[in-house]
């Protein structure tokens, strides 16, 4: 379990993580999401204790982390693909990792052998690609079996059939009672993997709820409805109640009502329905929507093409 408590990191002027207070329990994956700049990495780095918090205080199962024996078999961390010494192969790298935390030596071999590294073992870390970099990140993090364990966007630089292997391989440690927290800006991603989600922006708490109750909270619902008697069908809204908005593709969009319901209305007056489909907008539209005041660095509008070089010449 990590524990988080009016947690407050500044930088001079700067306030980069702003009285959090939160808990990812042991179970579930926990999404950690926020957009750029919003105090994620930092507060990361506060609970492994490489920043210290200006005010507030961070636990590990009841522990601050300085205070942990042996700490890769408490919590396992990936927070940067490179985190490797580039002269070092990937088996010395978490050799030097074993030895200095008290891990037998098979364990190399384990881990390796689980993030699919075996056969380049002995290779040197700096030749590595930014998937060989993260699956060396993920077997040092997994190296003392912890029981919790956490990520930071750990689908970086993988191929598909990395990103599944990572996905089922954090469900499966969730699904053994550890702890389980994941940072990542791939919303598709993060919406098959995590159970739970932990939101901020510009370093504060923004939610801290079930992925269901999260989407449901900051999206709209609604139901889409196509029908070759579109006039009719929007009488007999209009007779029950109903209010339906043109989508602009020729379907009708209707908010607050249930699929089921419109379907027995539009059976009942005998009115021809090609498609009647409820609508839920996806994780990353309801991320969107939340935090849509707290982003920090927004993109301008495309450049301009470039003028040819003897259209600018006459032009002066």
């Amino acid at each position: 379990m990590i524990e988080l408590e009016g947690l407050t990191k500044r930088y001079g002027e700067k306030v980069a993580v702003r009285d959090l207070t939160f808990t990812v329990r042991p179970g579930i994956v926990t999404g950690f999401l926020g957009p750029n700049g919003a105090g994620k990495s930092t507060t990361m780095r506060m609970i492994l204790g490489l920043d210290h918090p200006t005010t507030g205080d961070v636990r590990i199962d009841g522990t601050h982390y300085e205070r942990l024996r042996n700490p890769l078999t408490r919590i396992g961390a990936l927070l940067e693909a490179k985190g490797a010494h580039p002269g070092r192969s990937a088996y010395n790298h978490l050799l030097c990792l074993a030895q200095s935390n008290g891990i037998p030596r098979q364990r190399v071999h384990e881990v390796l052998d689980a993030v699919g590294l075996t056969a380049v073992a002995r290779k040197k870390a700096k030749g590595f690609s930014l998937g060989m970099g993260q699956r060396l990140g993920i077997a040092a993090a997994l190296l003392g079996d912890p029981r919790i364990l956490m990520f930071d966007e750990p689908v970086n630089g993988l191929d598909p059939e990395g990103i599944h292997w990572i996905r089922t391989l954090m469900k499966s440690l969730a699904a053994q009672g550890r702890t389980v927290f994941v940072s990542s800006h791939l919303m598709s991603e993060m919406a098959l993997t995590a159970d739970h989600l932990v939101v901020i922006g510009q370093g504060r708490l923004l939610a801290d709820t079930s992925m269901t109750e999260f989407i449901e909270r900051n999206s709209r619902s609604y139901v889409r409805i196509r029908s070759p008697q579109r006039e009719r069908l929007l009488d007999v809204l209009h007779r029950a109640g109903i209010t339906a908005v043109e989508s602009g593709d020729g379907a009708l969009e209707v908010d607050g009502s249930k699929a089921e319901h419109i379907g027995e209305l539009a059976a009942r007056q005998q009115v021809v329905l090609h498609e009647l489909s409820p609508r839920q907008a996806s994780l990353e539209e309801a991320f969107m929507r939340l935090t849509a005041e707290s982003v920090e660095y927004h993109a301008g509008a495309p450049a301009p093409p470039r003028r040819q070089w003897g259209e600018s010449w006459k032009k002066g």
